[in-house]
Protein backbone atom coordinates (compact mmCIF):
# COMPACT_ATOMS: atom_id res chain seq x y z
CA UNK A 1 0.00 0.00 0.00
CA UNK A 2 1.71 3.15 -1.18
CA UNK A 3 1.41 6.64 0.23
CA UNK A 4 1.43 9.36 -2.40
CA UNK A 5 1.93 13.11 -2.13
CA UNK A 6 2.46 13.35 1.62
CA UNK A 7 4.15 16.77 1.46
CA UNK A 8 2.02 19.92 1.37
CA UNK A 9 2.45 22.36 -1.51
CA UNK A 10 1.87 26.13 -1.66
CA UNK A 11 -1.81 27.00 -1.66
CA UNK A 12 -3.60 28.04 -4.82
CA UNK A 13 -4.95 31.57 -4.92
CA UNK A 14 -8.56 31.21 -3.91
CA UNK A 15 -10.96 33.58 -2.25
CA UNK A 16 -12.56 32.33 0.96
CA UNK A 17 -15.72 33.97 2.27
CA UNK A 18 -18.32 33.18 4.88
CA UNK A 19 -21.78 33.36 3.33
CA UNK A 20 -23.65 33.08 6.63
CA UNK A 21 -22.82 33.08 10.35
CA UNK A 22 -25.26 31.21 12.59
CA UNK A 23 -26.21 32.74 15.92
CA UNK A 24 -27.27 29.52 17.60
CA UNK A 25 -30.71 30.99 18.30
CA UNK A 26 -33.81 30.79 16.10
CA UNK A 27 -31.72 30.64 12.91
CA UNK A 28 -29.98 27.42 13.96
CA UNK A 29 -26.55 26.41 15.14
CA UNK A 30 -23.91 23.73 14.57
CA UNK A 31 -24.30 22.85 10.88
CA UNK A 32 -22.68 19.42 11.05
CA UNK A 33 -23.89 18.30 7.64
CA UNK A 34 -23.09 19.44 4.13
CA UNK A 35 -25.23 21.39 1.70
CA UNK A 36 -27.27 20.95 -1.47
CA UNK A 37 -27.65 23.62 -4.16
CA UNK A 38 -30.54 24.25 -6.55
CA UNK A 39 -30.41 25.51 -10.16
CA UNK A 40 -30.91 29.11 -9.02
CA UNK A 41 -27.91 28.98 -6.70
CA UNK A 42 -29.79 28.74 -3.41
CA UNK A 43 -28.18 26.56 -0.74
CA UNK A 44 -30.05 24.23 1.60
CA UNK A 45 -28.90 22.50 4.75
CA UNK A 46 -29.62 21.55 8.35
CA UNK A 47 -28.26 22.48 11.75
CA UNK A 48 -27.93 20.13 14.69
CA UNK A 49 -29.07 22.67 17.27
CA UNK A 50 -30.80 26.03 17.55
CA UNK A 51 -34.19 26.87 16.18
CA UNK A 52 -37.34 27.68 18.13
CA UNK A 53 -37.00 24.61 20.38
CA UNK A 54 -33.25 24.05 20.27
CA UNK A 55 -33.51 20.82 18.27
CA UNK A 56 -32.15 22.11 14.96
CA UNK A 57 -33.51 23.56 11.72
CA UNK A 58 -33.74 22.97 7.99
CA UNK A 59 -32.72 26.16 6.20
CA UNK A 60 -32.42 27.87 2.84
CA UNK A 61 -29.70 30.42 2.04
CA UNK A 62 -30.22 32.56 -1.04
CA UNK A 63 -27.49 34.02 -3.25
CA UNK A 64 -27.50 37.26 -1.24
CA UNK A 65 -26.80 35.41 1.99
CA UNK A 66 -30.29 35.74 3.41
CA UNK A 67 -31.32 32.75 5.50
CA UNK A 68 -34.85 31.36 5.68
CA UNK A 69 -35.67 28.76 8.29
CA UNK A 70 -37.83 26.25 6.44
CA UNK A 71 -38.54 24.11 9.49
CA UNK A 72 -37.62 24.33 13.14
CA UNK A 73 -37.58 20.88 14.74
CA UNK A 74 -39.68 20.73 17.88
CA UNK A 75 -38.47 17.39 19.19
CA UNK A 76 -40.80 14.51 19.84
CA UNK A 77 -42.78 13.24 16.90
CA UNK A 78 -41.29 15.51 14.21
CA UNK A 79 -37.68 14.59 14.98
CA UNK A 80 -34.72 16.29 16.60
CA UNK A 81 -31.02 16.86 15.91
CA UNK A 82 -30.71 16.56 12.10
CA UNK A 83 -27.19 15.45 11.24
CA UNK A 84 -27.33 14.45 7.58
CA UNK A 85 -26.76 16.13 4.24
CA UNK A 86 -30.15 16.96 2.73
CA UNK A 87 -31.49 15.72 -0.60
CA UNK A 88 -33.43 18.07 -2.89
CA UNK A 89 -35.93 16.84 -5.50
CA UNK A 90 -37.00 18.56 -8.72
CA UNK A 91 -39.98 20.18 -7.00
CA UNK A 92 -37.89 21.81 -4.29
CA UNK A 93 -38.78 19.36 -1.52
CA UNK A 94 -36.03 18.64 0.98
CA UNK A 95 -35.39 15.19 2.50
CA UNK A 96 -33.20 14.19 5.40
CA UNK A 97 -32.85 12.33 8.65
CA UNK A 98 -32.93 13.41 12.27
CA UNK A 99 -30.92 11.33 14.71
CA UNK A 100 -33.52 11.50 17.48
CA UNK A 101 -37.18 12.10 18.06
CA UNK A 102 -40.04 10.33 16.42
CA UNK A 103 -42.83 8.58 18.18
CA UNK A 104 -41.08 5.42 19.25
CA UNK A 105 -39.04 4.23 22.20
CA UNK A 106 -35.26 4.26 22.39
CA UNK A 107 -35.25 5.23 26.04
CA UNK A 108 -37.53 8.19 25.58
CA UNK A 109 -35.03 9.95 23.30
CA UNK A 110 -36.73 8.68 20.17
CA UNK A 111 -35.15 6.43 17.54
CA UNK A 112 -34.99 9.07 14.81
CA UNK A 113 -36.94 9.90 11.66
CA UNK A 114 -36.79 10.33 7.92
CA UNK A 115 -38.43 13.64 7.03
CA UNK A 116 -39.58 15.70 4.08
CA UNK A 117 -39.81 19.50 4.16
CA UNK A 118 -41.81 20.94 1.26
CA UNK A 119 -40.78 24.05 -0.63
CA UNK A 120 -43.36 25.94 1.43
CA UNK A 121 -41.87 24.67 4.72
CA UNK A 122 -44.39 21.99 5.69
CA UNK A 123 -42.75 18.98 7.35
CA UNK A 124 -43.88 15.38 6.88
CA UNK A 125 -42.35 12.48 8.82
CA UNK A 126 -41.94 9.73 6.23
CA UNK A 127 -40.74 7.15 8.75
CA UNK A 128 -40.32 7.06 12.50
CA UNK A 129 -37.80 4.39 13.47
CA UNK A 130 -38.88 1.90 16.11
CA UNK A 131 -35.55 0.28 16.99
CA UNK A 132 -35.32 -3.37 17.92
CA UNK A 133 -34.34 -6.17 15.57
CA UNK A 134 -36.70 -5.42 12.69
CA UNK A 135 -35.91 -1.72 12.22
CA UNK A 136 -33.02 0.68 12.65
CA UNK A 137 -32.37 3.53 15.08
CA UNK A 138 -30.35 6.75 15.24
CA UNK A 139 -29.92 7.68 11.56
CA UNK A 140 -26.98 10.10 11.37
CA UNK A 141 -25.94 9.29 7.80
CA UNK A 142 -27.00 11.15 4.66
CA UNK A 143 -29.78 10.03 2.37
CA UNK A 144 -29.51 9.35 -1.36
CA UNK A 145 -32.37 9.33 -3.87
CA UNK A 146 -32.59 7.12 -6.95
CA UNK A 147 -34.18 8.02 -10.28
CA UNK A 148 -37.59 6.80 -9.07
CA UNK A 149 -37.54 8.92 -5.92
CA UNK A 150 -36.79 6.08 -3.50
CA UNK A 151 -34.58 7.08 -0.56
CA UNK A 152 -31.71 5.05 0.89
CA UNK A 153 -29.78 5.51 4.10
CA UNK A 154 -28.20 3.93 7.15
CA UNK A 155 -28.83 3.81 10.89
CA UNK A 156 -26.10 3.61 13.50
CA UNK A 157 -27.70 0.95 15.66
CA UNK A 158 -30.54 -1.57 16.01
CA UNK A 159 -31.33 -4.22 13.43
CA UNK A 160 -30.81 -7.93 13.95
CA UNK A 161 -27.44 -7.59 15.73
CA UNK A 162 -27.91 -4.03 17.04
CA UNK A 163 -25.01 -2.92 14.82
CA UNK A 164 -26.93 -0.76 12.35
CA UNK A 165 -28.85 -1.15 9.12
CA UNK A 166 -29.22 -0.09 5.50
CA UNK A 167 -32.79 0.96 4.69
CA UNK A 168 -34.96 2.02 1.75
CA UNK A 169 -37.98 4.34 1.88
CA UNK A 170 -40.34 3.75 -1.06
CA UNK A 171 -41.42 6.87 -2.94
CA UNK A 172 -44.80 5.40 -3.75
CA UNK A 173 -45.95 4.08 -0.41
CA UNK A 174 -43.49 5.51 2.11
CA UNK A 175 -42.90 1.99 3.38
CA UNK A 176 -39.49 1.16 4.81
CA UNK A 177 -37.52 -1.96 3.92
CA UNK A 178 -34.42 -3.01 5.83
CA UNK A 179 -32.01 -4.05 3.09
CA UNK A 180 -29.23 -5.20 5.42
CA UNK A 181 -28.62 -5.58 9.15
CA UNK A 182 -24.93 -5.36 9.96
CA UNK A 183 -23.57 -8.32 11.89
CA UNK A 184 -19.96 -7.27 12.52
CA UNK A 185 -17.12 -9.79 12.34
CA UNK A 186 -14.60 -10.29 9.57
CA UNK A 187 -17.13 -10.67 6.74
CA UNK A 188 -19.41 -7.74 7.58
CA UNK A 189 -19.28 -4.23 8.97
CA UNK A 190 -20.82 -2.55 11.97
CA UNK A 191 -21.79 0.98 13.00
CA UNK A 192 -22.26 2.93 9.75
CA UNK A 193 -22.34 6.19 11.72
CA UNK A 194 -22.35 9.46 9.69
CA UNK A 195 -22.02 7.43 6.48
CA UNK A 196 -24.12 7.87 3.37
CA UNK A 197 -24.53 5.60 0.38
CA UNK A 198 -23.47 5.63 -3.26
CA UNK A 199 -25.48 3.85 -5.97
CA UNK A 200 -23.97 2.71 -9.27
CA UNK A 201 -25.78 2.41 -12.59
CA UNK A 202 -26.82 -1.18 -11.85
CA UNK A 203 -28.43 -0.27 -8.52
CA UNK A 204 -25.67 -1.65 -6.26
CA UNK A 205 -25.05 0.36 -3.09
CA UNK A 206 -21.63 1.22 -1.65
CA UNK A 207 -20.74 2.50 1.79
CA UNK A 208 -18.36 2.28 4.72
CA UNK A 209 -18.70 1.31 8.36
CA UNK A 210 -16.77 2.53 11.37
CA UNK A 211 -16.19 -0.99 12.69
CA UNK A 212 -16.18 -4.58 11.59
CA UNK A 213 -13.93 -6.30 9.10
CA UNK A 214 -10.90 -8.49 9.66
CA UNK A 215 -9.27 -6.11 12.15
CA UNK A 216 -12.35 -4.39 13.52
CA UNK A 217 -11.21 -1.06 12.04
CA UNK A 218 -14.01 -0.67 9.50
CA UNK A 219 -14.82 -1.76 5.97
CA UNK A 220 -15.75 -0.62 2.48
CA UNK A 221 -18.72 -2.66 1.31
CA UNK A 222 -20.98 -3.30 -1.67
CA UNK A 223 -24.63 -4.23 -1.15
CA UNK A 224 -25.99 -5.92 -4.27
CA UNK A 225 -29.51 -5.56 -5.62
CA UNK A 226 -30.41 -8.96 -4.18
CA UNK A 227 -29.27 -7.98 -0.70
CA UNK A 228 -25.89 -9.74 -0.59
CA UNK A 229 -23.17 -7.75 1.15
CA UNK A 230 -19.55 -8.01 0.00
CA UNK A 231 -16.66 -6.56 1.98
CA UNK A 232 -14.44 -4.89 -0.61
CA UNK A 233 -11.75 -3.83 1.86
CA UNK A 234 -11.10 -4.30 5.57
CA UNK A 235 -9.09 -1.50 7.12
CA UNK A 236 -6.13 -2.79 9.10
CA UNK A 237 -5.12 0.37 10.96
CA UNK A 238 -1.54 1.37 11.57
CA UNK A 239 0.76 3.40 9.38
CA UNK A 240 0.15 1.64 6.07
CA UNK A 241 -3.65 1.84 6.10
CA UNK A 242 -6.45 3.87 7.62
CA UNK A 243 -9.02 3.09 10.27
CA UNK A 244 -12.54 4.23 11.12
CA UNK A 245 -13.79 5.32 7.67
CA UNK A 246 -16.46 8.01 7.56
CA UNK A 247 -18.43 9.75 4.84
CA UNK A 248 -19.95 8.72 1.54
CA UNK A 249 -17.66 7.06 -1.01
CA UNK A 250 -17.46 8.44 -4.54
CA UNK A 251 -16.83 6.62 -7.81
CA UNK A 252 -15.03 7.68 -10.99
CA UNK A 253 -15.78 6.64 -14.58
CA UNK A 254 -13.61 3.54 -14.19
CA UNK A 255 -15.55 2.44 -11.08
CA UNK A 256 -12.67 3.24 -8.74
CA UNK A 257 -13.89 4.19 -5.27
CA UNK A 258 -12.48 7.04 -3.16
CA UNK A 259 -13.02 8.15 0.41
CA UNK A 260 -11.46 8.94 3.77
CA UNK A 261 -10.68 7.24 7.06
CA UNK A 262 -10.66 9.40 10.17
CA UNK A 263 -7.59 7.95 11.90
CA UNK A 264 -4.45 5.83 11.46
CA UNK A 265 -2.15 6.30 8.50
CA UNK A 266 1.51 7.33 8.73
CA UNK A 267 0.92 9.96 11.44
CA UNK A 268 -2.34 8.72 12.93
CA UNK A 269 -4.43 11.62 11.60
CA UNK A 270 -6.32 9.75 8.89
CA UNK A 271 -6.03 9.15 5.17
CA UNK A 272 -7.57 9.63 1.75
CA UNK A 273 -7.91 6.26 0.04
CA UNK A 274 -8.60 4.72 -3.38
CA UNK A 275 -9.96 1.27 -4.17
CA UNK A 276 -9.50 -0.11 -7.70
CA UNK A 277 -12.48 -2.43 -8.07
CA UNK A 278 -11.09 -4.14 -11.15
CA UNK A 279 -7.90 -5.31 -9.44
CA UNK A 280 -9.01 -5.04 -5.81
CA UNK A 281 -5.93 -2.90 -5.08
CA UNK A 282 -6.32 -0.50 -2.15
CA UNK A 283 -3.98 2.49 -1.88
CA UNK A 284 -3.51 5.46 0.41
CA UNK A 285 -3.40 8.65 -1.65
CA UNK A 286 -2.59 10.94 1.27
CA UNK A 287 -1.78 10.43 4.92
CA UNK A 288 -2.60 13.48 7.04
CA UNK A 289 0.03 14.86 9.40
CA UNK A 290 -2.24 17.05 11.53
CA UNK A 291 0.17 20.00 11.45
CA UNK A 292 -0.15 23.62 10.31
CA UNK A 293 0.46 22.85 6.64
CA UNK A 294 -1.86 19.86 6.51
CA UNK A 295 -5.15 18.62 7.95
CA UNK A 296 -6.14 15.98 10.44
CA UNK A 297 -9.11 13.71 11.10
CA UNK A 298 -11.23 13.82 7.92
CA UNK A 299 -14.77 12.93 9.04
CA UNK A 300 -16.41 13.57 5.66
CA UNK A 301 -15.74 11.97 2.30
CA UNK A 302 -14.17 13.61 -0.75
CA UNK A 303 -15.63 15.70 -3.56
CA UNK A 304 -14.53 14.71 -7.09
CA UNK A 305 -13.50 17.61 -9.33
CA UNK A 306 -12.23 17.97 -12.89
CA UNK A 307 -9.02 16.34 -14.12
CA UNK A 308 -9.06 13.73 -11.38
CA UNK A 309 -8.90 16.21 -8.50
CA UNK A 310 -10.35 15.42 -5.09
CA UNK A 311 -11.42 18.01 -2.52
CA UNK A 312 -12.18 17.55 1.15
CA UNK A 313 -12.00 18.99 4.63
CA UNK A 314 -10.67 17.99 8.03
CA UNK A 315 -11.75 18.89 11.57
CA UNK A 316 -8.17 19.35 12.82
CA UNK A 317 -4.84 20.58 11.52
CA UNK A 318 -4.13 23.90 9.87
CA UNK A 319 -2.64 26.99 11.46
CA UNK A 320 -4.95 26.97 14.51
CA UNK A 321 -5.70 23.24 14.59
CA UNK A 322 -9.37 23.99 13.84
CA UNK A 323 -9.59 22.36 10.43
CA UNK A 324 -8.72 22.75 6.77
CA UNK A 325 -9.97 22.49 3.21
CA UNK A 326 -7.64 20.64 0.85
CA UNK A 327 -7.14 19.45 -2.72
CA UNK A 328 -5.42 16.34 -4.07
CA UNK A 329 -4.55 16.15 -7.75
CA UNK A 330 -4.54 12.91 -9.70
CA UNK A 331 -0.85 12.35 -8.88
CA UNK A 332 -1.52 12.65 -5.16
CA UNK A 333 -0.03 16.14 -4.71
CA UNK A 334 -1.60 17.78 -1.66
CA UNK A 335 -2.59 21.46 -1.65
CA UNK A 336 -3.86 23.27 1.43
CA UNK A 337 -6.67 25.55 0.24
CA UNK A 338 -7.78 27.07 3.55
CA UNK A 339 -7.02 26.90 7.27
CA UNK A 340 -9.84 27.83 9.60
CA UNK A 341 -8.97 30.29 12.37
CA UNK A 342 -12.18 30.73 14.38
CA UNK A 343 -13.78 33.98 13.13
CA UNK A 344 -14.25 32.29 9.74
CA UNK A 345 -15.45 29.00 11.25
CA UNK A 346 -14.07 25.95 13.02
CA UNK A 347 -14.23 22.17 12.60
CA UNK A 348 -15.72 21.62 9.11
CA UNK A 349 -17.28 18.14 9.20
CA UNK A 350 -19.83 18.12 6.37
CA UNK A 351 -19.44 16.97 2.79
CA UNK A 352 -18.47 19.58 0.18
CA UNK A 353 -20.36 20.54 -2.98
CA UNK A 354 -19.23 22.33 -6.13
CA UNK A 355 -21.02 24.51 -8.69
CA UNK A 356 -20.55 24.56 -12.47
CA UNK A 357 -17.83 27.23 -12.16
CA UNK A 358 -15.78 25.13 -9.77
CA UNK A 359 -16.61 27.12 -6.63
CA UNK A 360 -16.72 24.98 -3.49
CA UNK A 361 -19.27 25.31 -0.68
CA UNK A 362 -19.30 23.84 2.81
CA UNK A 363 -20.11 24.34 6.46
CA UNK A 364 -18.16 24.70 9.69
CA UNK A 365 -19.60 23.27 12.88
CA UNK A 366 -18.47 26.09 15.17
CA UNK A 367 -16.82 29.50 15.02
CA UNK A 368 -17.98 32.51 13.06
CA UNK A 369 -19.33 35.72 14.52
CA UNK A 370 -21.93 33.87 16.60
CA UNK A 371 -19.63 30.95 17.45
CA UNK A 372 -22.40 28.65 16.20
CA UNK A 373 -20.99 27.73 12.80
CA UNK A 374 -20.87 29.08 9.27
CA UNK A 375 -21.71 28.43 5.63
CA UNK A 376 -18.70 29.26 3.46
CA UNK A 377 -17.53 29.46 -0.16
CA UNK A 378 -14.16 29.04 -1.82
CA UNK A 379 -14.17 30.86 -5.15
CA UNK A 380 -12.19 29.16 -7.89
CA UNK A 381 -9.10 30.98 -9.07
CA UNK A 382 -7.84 31.25 -12.65
CA UNK A 383 -4.90 28.98 -13.38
Amino acid sequence: MAVFGAAAQPAHTRTFADLYNFSGASDGGQPLAGLVRDAAGNLYGTTYSGGASGFGVAFKLDRRGTETVLHSFAGGADGEYPYSDPVLDADGNLYGTAAGGGGNGCGGFGCGVVFEVSASGAETVLHSFTGGTTDGCYPHGSLMMDANGNLYGTTDECGTSNLGTVFEVSSGTGSVTILHSFAGGSSDGDDPIYDGLLMDGAGNLYGVTLGGGASGDGVIYELGTRGALTVLHSFSGGAADGCYPYGTPVMDAKSNLYGTAEKCGASGFGVVWKLDQETGMFSVLHSFSGDASDGGYPVAGVLPGTKGRLFGNTVAGGVDDTGTVYELNRKGKFTLLHSFTGPDGEYPSGNLIQDAKGNIYGTAEEGGSGNAGTVWKLTRSSR
